[in-house]
């Protein structure tokens, strides 16, 4: 049972790392999360993670079916014995998750809501355009029928000209409208897309990190996987827990790990606090 706990913690930390630029292009309503950190997700088996800054701390767990599995606290895992103590935190955080949820509902209704009144002012346009038009042709007949009225019906005219100008008016609004709800709708289609992309190159570091973590224990580097703290990898150098490594090491990872040697990586695992896999690409 502890072996379980301890994996299912571990993930949780692990996938922390892979939503933070994900999230990072999300808009949304403020709320006590850090917008850049707040991590929630469902993978469709009854299984939620979630990640967020909590009054001044990094709340991160795992549950199943509802129930606490895992919890870290600034990257410290908390044994089951103490969960307890985190259950009113806990239920805040998940509180202001439901809370969220209920607002982008709300959000996403009133967004059907402006189009609906887009396309009645769209309807209500082409009627007074119509209305504009009856009215210059009573002009027209009234001009015809009287022409000892003629400077009544020319007032009349101009009546019809300005209502025809307001409908016109209308008309256009209504169609710009409609073209910054296509690109909203558009824009929104973009951001889908390189949050998947930013998603599958994050899994893709993480990969590659824990490759090259097994040729450093391997190359006796380090002695082991978790002795891991600190990496430094550019084009220039190849730093390991603080020490610069030989040119012939930094050619060799440099050949084999080109996307960490042009990215400017860094790497940090710290006991107190997640820091993660940082690659900074031009």
């Amino acid at each position: 049972m502890k072996t379980n706990y301890l994996r299912s913690a571990l993930l949780l930390i692990a996938a922390t790392a892979l939503t933070t630029a994900a999230n990072a292009q999300k808009p949304g309503k403020k709320t006590a999360f850090n917008s850049y950190k707040n991590y929630d997700t469902f993978d469709g088996k009854g299984r939620e993670r979630i990640q967020t800054d909590w009054q001044g701390k990094t709340y991160q767990m795992e549950l199943a079916n509802n129930k606490l599995v895992a919890l870290a606290v600034d990257g410290e895992i908390i044994p089951s014995t103490q969960w307890n103590e985190y259950s009113t935190v806990i239920a805040a955080i998940r509180e202001q998750i439901r809370k969220d949820r209920i607002q982008a509902k709300k959000d996403q209704a009133q967004a059907k809501r402006d189009q609906e009144q887009a396309e009645r002012d769209q309807r209500q346009a082409k009627v007074e355009q119509e209305d504009a038009s009856r009215d210059q042709q009573q002009a027209k007949r009234d001009q015809e029928q009287a022409s000892k009225d003629q400077v009544q019906a020319k007032r009349d005219q101009e009546q019809a000209s300005r209502d025809q100008e307001q409908a016109k008016r209308d008309q256009e609004q209504a169609s710009r409208d409609r073209v910054q709800a296509k690109h909203d709708q558009e824009q929104a289609h973009l951001d889908q897309i390189q949050a998947k992309k930013d998603q599958e190159r994050a899994a893709e570091d993480q990969r590659l990190l824990k490759q090259m973590t097994g040729d450093l224990v391997a190359d006796h580097i380090i002695p082991n996987e978790e002795a891991l703290h600190e990496l430094s990898f550019n084009g220039e150098e190849l730093i390991v827990n603080g020490k610069k490594q030989p040119d012939s090491v930094f050619k060799k990872y440099s050949e084999k790990y080109p996307r960490f040697a042009q990215g400017n990586t860094s790497y940090e695992n710290g006991k107190r606090q997640f820091n993660g896999l940082h690659i900074h690409r031009n």
